[in-house]
């Protein structure tokens, strides 16, 4: 499985150590907050909002690097607009890899 980094946030912030720390904290803050969400969302079979709340964790999944792992939550994003949930698996498994990352970082 394709790990996390913050090569695209080291790019982003430059040589600007404030923004960098910005960018962090509010991940590390939205980070939890949306999964826990999108994890309401799929307990209450809200295949809808679930899907929108993939949608916007998609945005997290590009800003930490995981070019594969994007693809597999666009798959379930349109997954679960057809009432489905086979990559639920793997998208989960992603989440996870994230937040440990995140909590790291």
């Amino acid at each position: 499985m394709e790990q996390p980094n913050n090569h695209y946030i080291e790019q982003l912030s430059g040589d600007n150590a404030e923004f960098k720390a910005k960018m962090i904290a509010i991940l590390k803050k939205e980070l939890p907050e949306e999964i826990a969400l999108y994890q309401n969302q799929m307990h209450h079979n809200d295949w809808a909002k679930a899907a929108a709340s993939v949608h916007k964790l998609k945005h997290k999944i590009s800003l930490l690097g995981l070019d594969k792992s994007y693809y597999i939550a666009e798959q379930f994003e349109i997954q679960l607009k057809d009432n489905s949930t086979v990559l639920q698996s793997d998208f989960e498994t992603i989440l996870n890899v994230m937040q440990q990352f995140v909590q790291e970082l």
